[in-house]
């Protein structure tokens, strides 16, 4: 059983719960969504609590209900939590990573020049990432070739 832990009442973190199975692609755009119940069975709560939290995505237009069917995740989901999470989540951090340089006395030059730092290491990251990742698939193809060659 999953736990929800946290100071929002738990249909709020179950709704958080969720958007944030979506945002990270383990579910996707028109797929099926957990019932109520099976949210209920996961996490140990009521199911009226379960579907207090569904609602809350469905006011969202995050999912969308198909009589008879059950819940689905809407096309637009992840545009539409993408740009709730930069308006608010990030707001958020940003606000809170900003205090904490005040009280580091961090100047604004050495705060940009972190992010900046910051950033670029996860673009080489990136980069680096898709560079092996295309190795491997053009050693896996050459493979595959000569695999082919062999049997002829």
């Amino acid at each position: 059983m999953k736990q929800l832990e946290g100071s929002e009442p738990i249909y709020v973190q179950l709704g958080y719960w969720l958007e944030n199975e979506i945002l990270s692609g383990r579910v996707k755009p028109e797929e099926k969504i957990y019932s109520q119940y099976k949210l209920s069975e996961i996490f140990g709560i009521n199911p009226a609590t379960a579907l207090k939290g569904l609602n809350l995505l469905v006011e969202k237009n995050i999912v969308y209900k198909k009589r008879g069917l059950g819940m689905f995740v809407s096309a637009d989901a992840l545009k539409i939590l993408k740009k709730e999470h930069k308006n608010e989540v990030m707001t958020e951090q940003i606000r809170a990573l900003v205090e904490e340089a005040k009280l580091l006395d961090v100047s604004e030059g050495e705060l940009i020049d972190m992010l900046k730092k910051e950033l670029q290491n996860k673009m080489q990251n990136k980069t680096q990432e898709k560079i092996k990742n295309n190795i491997k698939n053009n050693t896996s193809q050459t493979n595959e070739t000569k695999k082919g060659e062999d049997h002829q």
